[in-house]
């Protein structure tokens, strides 16, 4: 019947009382003014679907049309041409280039993965270009992400704790940030209807309450429950769960425990222990300190001296700059420094290059720069690789003695600790005197005993005595 219909609207044979009289046939329950009125509107319809190749029959019905039929040129005037281009176009305005992804960068050959710890920015904030807005956490360091260009952040597309990649998508930036404010007027009109339940909502969950209420009236008073069994003196008392926190370990966190069991595991290691004056070096810092300063730009501090003392040690004791490999013992004709720096998020060891070509103000200023990188976590991996021997100074936190752990793959690793005034005798007299303990653990697969008290004995000798740096003695 449709079928028909349509091929005698499409040859202009038929007219609206005609098609009413169809229509009404098929559905004989509408009155014939209806029936009228919606026949034109219908075959409007069919015209206008006949020529834009619409397959549903009674979909369109063209708002202020009048009964009568229309001519197919006068039903296509009816509609404006600027309604059809804002219908066409709307669906395609997302495609202007106004958003960009902001991506997790490149970290390291070494590093496939990290994870997102934390969120600087919020949606909504403005941001420009180069810009921190979060940051991953690897195994070695923590690595910003930026933004790539100004703009607002519309949204995060991943979640903190989330394992990302490099590449990964991480938030979107908006350039302009319209979209940014026509979203938050329709986000916070939903929240506030899906907020406010409808009357007949409110209506229905009335009737429960009510019922409730009633059946927990008309229910009896339950029976106290019986007191807790007493603990017997035999069992302990433990603090309640609610006390505790549990938190998951981060990134650092775990590579630097892995590799510390790591070590354990692998080395045979070995601590011995001496004591060194500090009288000489105290009084070297002290007299040069400002004349130091203005010349170099930096403080002259106890590393320095005790980096110099290593290096010597080093050269006169190679052994304990080697490394074993498999079946091979690798001599390292270079002397990288490894400085340990604890931080808030864990233990970092920047790297001081080449460190028996540097003087004194060389190497101050190398590790000042590698410490204030590893407290802002902007160290890099490349700061960090390497390194053929560890000093520790945990005298900077008060620690008197202490047997420090080898850092893989080195072979030998040398403690600091705090300088504590002691009675000692010197020339047959007691006297106050500023004294350190020095320990050297090392890997006694590959060092002895005898190699290992050489090189704390250098160390000692060129501490108490800084002349033998210029004589080489």
């Amino acid at each position: 019947m449709l079928g028909a219909l349509r091929r005698k609207v499409a040859s202009g044979r038929s007219s609206a009382s005609i098609l009413g009289k169809s229509l009404q046939a098929i559905r004989p329950g509408v009155s014939a003014s209806r029936v009228s009125s919606n026949a034109g509107k219908e075959m409007l319809s069919v015209q206008l679907r006949g020529i834009a190749h619409v397959w549903n029959f009674s979909h369109l019905v063209l708002p202020g049309c009048s009964a009568g039929l229309t001519k197919t040129r006068d039903a296509i005037c009816i509609i404006q041409p600027e309604a059809i281009m804002q219908t066409s176009c709307r669906a395609f305005s997302s495609g202007d280039g106004d958003l960009v992804d902001a991506v997790v960068p490149f970290m390291g050959e070494s590093i496939s993965d990290g994870t997102l710890a934390t969120f600087l920015k919020k949606p909504g904030d403005r941001v420009k270009a180069d810009e921190p807005i979060a940051q991953i956490e690897t195994d070695k360091v923590t690595i910003d992400v930026v933004s790539p260009q100004d703009g607002v952040i519309q949204e995060y597309v991943a979640k903190e704790g989330e394992t990302v990649e490099p590449g990964t998508r991480v938030a979107v930036i908006s350039k302009s940030a319209e979209g940014v404010a026509a979203a938050a007027p329709t986000e916070k009109k939903s929240e506030k209807a899906a907020s406010e339940p409808s009357p007949a909502e409110a209506v229905k969950e009335d009737k429960p309450k009510a019922k409730v209420e009633a059946s927990a009236a008309a229910a009896k008073p339950k029976a106290p429950s019986p007191p807790p069994p007493k603990r017997t003196a035999s069992e302990p008392v433990l603090p309640p769960k609610e006390r505790e926190r549990r938190v998951p370990m981060t990134r650092l966190r775990k590579r630097v425990a892995t590799r510390l069991k790591d070590s354990q595991n692998t080395f045979a290691m070995l601590t011995t222990f001496n004591e060194v004056d500090m009288t000489n070096l105290m009084k070297l810092r002290s007299d040069y300190k400002d004349a130091f300063v203005e010349k170099h730009g930096v403080k002259l501090g106890f590393m320095s001296g005790f980096v110099k003392a290593t290096v010597s040690a080093l050269q006169h004791q190679p052994i304990v700059n080697a490394v074993i490999d498999g079946d091979d013992i690798i001599y390292r004709d270079y002397i990288d420094i490894s400085i340990a720096v604890g931080t808030s998020k864990g233990l970092v060891v920047p790297v001081v290059r080449d460190a028996d070509k540097m003087n004194f103000a060389e190497i101050e200023k190398t590790i000042n720069n590698l410490a204030k990188k590893a407290n802002d976590g902007t160290i890099s991996i490349d700061e960090m690789a390497g390194g053929s021997f560890t000093i520790s100074n945990g005298g900077v936190y008060g620690s008197l003695l202490s047997t420090p752990i080898i850092n893989p793959p080195q072979s030998a690793i040398l403690g600091m600790h705090s300088i504590v005034s002691r009675p000692m005798v010197v020339g047959g007299t007691v006297l106050p005197r500023p004294m350190m303990y020095i320990a050297l653990t090392y890997d006694h697969r590959l060092i002895d005993g005898r190699e290992a008290v050489f090189f704390l004995r250098r160390i000692k000798d060129v501490v108490e005595d800084p002349c033998r740096l210029l004589l080489d003695v």
